[in-house]
């Protein structure tokens, strides 16, 4: 059995308040999609700021054939980065492998804008790099 679900559509897209809602984020009401945020951005951009329980896996490992980690694994996945161009690639990417994907509209810097929150690697505040 595939660890991801058919759709033959393309991704969608999202702003980060529909991220923020779909995965539990900030003040958001949760939507109950129960949506895994997916952070496609490299591992100094990961360590320097990301969402909390957002999980990682960098778009080159992705590309290269990576699988998902364990925890986003049979979930709907809101893709994110720095702007919004890796992530539309990854959830293109995922689609195409049968996963339900979308990317999230302006990626980290609009998470920022918009309030939500962000730690670095160890858990205090972080930013966006």
């Amino acid at each position: 059995m595939s660890i991801f679900r058919r759709d033959r559509r393309g991704p969608g897209r999202v702003t980060v308040q529909e991220a923020a809602a779909r995965t539990g984020h900030g003040n958001a009401v949760d939507s109950g999609d129960d949506a895994v945020l997916l952070d496609v951005r490299e591992p100094y951009e990961w360590q320097a700021g990301h969402a909390p329980r957002a999980v990682h896996l960098p778009l080159s490992a992705l590309a290269a054939g990576a699988g998902l980690p364990a925890e986003a694994q049979a979930r709907p996945l809101v893709v994110i980065c720095r702007s919004g161009n890796r992530s539309r690639r990854a959830a293109e990417l995922l689609v195409a492998r049968g996963a339900r994907a979308v990317d999230v509209i302006g990626g980290m810097g609009d998470w920022v804008g918009a309030g939500l929150p962000v730690v670095d690697a160890r858990g205090g505040n972080g930013t966006v790099a």
